[in-house]
């Protein structure tokens, strides 16, 4: 059975050696119980703003105040103001119209 998990862990990882010892003459990585994790990632802006969008939409107010925690307010003011130039902009094609079309009839607005 040993003999079968080394054979699958060589078509996994190609260029491990399945004899047991590393590739390239190279030390293997040890992992202590005490180790640290890796840090998160931080996040992007438009992530932040895409997930505090969405949250707000679905009204899960928890996670859009998780999204609003990963980036500044500045940033996130300007991550929401993108996504809503690109949403106008992407539904002004589907529609065929104009921007400024879209965005009125969003709102709700008469075009003046």
């Amino acid at each position: 059975m040993t003999g079968f998990m080394r054979d699958l862990a060589g078509v996994l990882h190609p260029g491990r050696r399945t004899d047991g010892r590393p590739a390239g003459g190279r030390r293997r990585t040890v992992f202590h119980r005490g180790a640290r994790p890796a840090p998160p990632r931080p996040h992007n802006l438009f992530e932040a703003a895409a997930c505090y969008v969405a949250a707000d939409v679905e009204d899960d107010e928890e996670r859009g105040a998780q999204a609003a925690e990963w980036v500044s307010p500045e940033a996130l003011a300007f991550g929401v103001h993108e996504l809503a130039c690109r949403a106008v902009l992407a539904l002004a094609r589907e529609r065929a119209q104009s921007p400024r079309e879209v965005a009125h009839d969003l709102l709700g607005l008469p075009l003046p």
